[in-house]
């Protein structure tokens, strides 16, 4: 169901939607399959609502916007289904993953379709400027998911070192959106990168949450399995923060939780994050990060697109999926 920063650019938002089926079309039967059924399964879609809303705020006059909400979309779909295959996920968005129902192979190769589809309208849209801001983040997006790859099953991982994965692998997407619109708006490179840090700020806080909802959602809620993270043995920062502020005997359940990617004692180490403060301080981090987001938005001139700015940053910190 949308929410209501999604009705400020409600019409926008359809003419995306429809630009987005007209791309998936492809004469490999699969491929379209694949791209629908990932398309029809909806999400937030907060990363091109990001392109549209920034667009509208500086008063974009053209439908290049589309195009560019499209793109992002694109790309994020296309680190869904590679991410889903690394992490041998089999639920997504409360349906089974494409994986889970089409095999590892098919998911790989459509996301390369995703992303080379990407690149296509990227020239259409004919500027170097941004070009250079979506390869550039796709990148880095690549670089953060081998990180993570590596960090796997590794207790020892600091906070720094989660922060530099998060930035890379959800952040800098966040980023791109706002940075791109406001190019191709024409804003002046202060407002620009205010605008960036926005989304930098937006997608730090989106993600923190992320973590902590895998550690207090549900199954039903959250549209993927509760306690993923730790049966991937992913050491994010709930677990990172508990590890350094629990006993030594819970300390040590969590990393070897972590090392085994066994979440068999997902309950107990649950209350271990309760107690220890993990949850408060994680929340209180995202909430933070919000704040800054919001601040950054000083100078934009009021409007229902900076309104619907700033209800989406407040909407990262309090979903609950």
């Amino acid at each position: 169901m949308p929410h209501s920063f999604h009705q400020a650019v409600a019409r926008d938002f359809e003419a995306v939607n429809q630009l987005i089926l007209g791309q998936i079309h492809s004469d490999v039967g699969l491929v379209e399959d694949i791209g629908q059924y990932l398309i029809e399964a909806g999400g937030k879609r907060l990363r091109p609502l990001l392109v549209l809303l920034v667009s509208n705020a500086l008063q974009y006059q053209g439908d290049k916007h589309h195009d560019l909400a499209a793109i992002i979309e694109f790309i994020h779909s296309a680190t869904l289904l590679h991410d889903d295959v690394v992490d041998m996920s089999d639920l997504r968005r409360g349906r089974l993953t494409a994986n889970a129902k089409w095999g590892n192979a098919p998911s790989v190769l459509v996301g390369d379709f995703l992303y080379s589809r990407a690149f296509q309208m990227m020239v259409a849209v004919g500027d170097m400027s941004i070009m250079k801001i979506l390869s550039d983040t796709t990148n880095l997006i690549s670089e953060g998911e081998v990180q993570q790859l590596i960090n796997a099953k590794k207790p020892d991982i600091s906070e720094k070192g989660y922060f530099e994965v998060i930035h890379k692998k959800t952040a800098i997407l966040f980023e791109a959106a706002c940075e791109t619109a406001a190019t191709l708006s024409g804003a002046e490179e202060t407002l620009r990168r205010q605008l960036t840090a926005y989304g930098y700020h937006v997608g730090i806080a989106f993600q923190l949450i992320d973590d902590a909802l895998d550690y207090t959602g549900n199954t039903e809620d959250l549209g993927k399995n509760v306690g993923d993270d730790l049966a991937e043995g992913k050491p994010t920062l709930p677990l990172i923060y508990a590890m350094s502020n629990s006993s030594e005997e819970q300390s040590a359940m969590i990393a070897d939780s972590i090392r085994n990617g066994d979440k068999s004692q997902l309950s107990q180490i649950i209350n271990i994050i309760r107690d220890s403060g993990a949850l408060d301080y994680t929340l209180n981090l995202a909430k933070e990060h919000a704040m800054s987001a919001i601040k950054t938005l000083d100078a934009l001139p009021d409007s229902t697109y900076k309104q619907a700015m700033i209800e989406l940053a407040e909407f990262s910190i309090s979903r609950s999926n």
